[in-house]
């Protein structure tokens, strides 16, 4: 299927920025590879220009992995299988083509988990837009090496992987209890990105 078209064709970066705005400033999604069924919210789809409807009802994997920027995919697709091979945090950050046509740079954080021959099963994790970071910074395209993770990352890593947990059990309580818990560190994770990349430009 095509990428997501919004129906009056005329969105522009202004627009489709001011949506991103009043959004949550993280996104979620799961990944049921069994299924090959990738569940996100509206920020996550608007990004990866998916239509969010279809987005909560889940689309395959490679309906994302497609609007990954081309120098970028291959990397990210590694990292994926690494992650689900060694059951490790996943952490990238990459260029997505959005909604809007324009190129825009994420980091996402999750975990994906394997089979007993390294295949993926599924995963889930969190998403930041950092594209106004990235321009403010002049960056090269590819990433500096990731430091030691904070406390704050570690906490999250582990509620995300209790959301893929909680995620099998099917308990809805616990569920929205995990969401919320794992939205809450993801907001402080954003704030604690935006102060490290100011303090690197000072």
């Amino acid at each position: 299927m095509a990428a997501f078209k919004p129906l009056d064709g005329q969105t522009t970066t202004e627009s489709f920025q001011t949506a991103l705005d009043a959004l949550d400033v993280v996104g979620r999604w799961e990944w049921d590879a069994g299924l090959d069924r990738v569940r996100a919210d509206a920020f996550v789809a608007l990004v990866y220009n998916v239509d969010p409807v279809e987005a909560e009802e889940g689309v395959p994997l490679a309906r994302y992995l497609n609007s990954i920027h081309a120098n970028d995919r291959e990397r990210v697709e590694d990292l994926i299988r690494r992650s689900a091979r060694e059951g490790t945090p996943y952490l990238a950050e990459h260029r997505v083509t959005s909604v809007d046509g324009q190129t825009r740079w994420v980091l996402v954080r999750g975990r994906f988990s394997g089979d007993h021959v390294g295949r993926p099963r599924g995963g889930s994790g969190i998403l930041l837009d950092i594209t106004r970071m990235r321009m403010l910074e002049d960056i090269a395209d590819e990433a500096a090496p990731y430091p030691e993770a904070t406390p704050l990352e570690q906490a999250a890593d582990h509620a995300i992987a209790a959301m893929y947990a909680i995620s099998e059990l099917g308990d809805a309580e616990l569920k929205v209890r995990a969401d919320a818990l794992l939205m809450t560190l993801g907001r402080k994770l954003a704030l604690q990105e935006v102060q490290d990349r100011h303090r690197h430009m000072n």
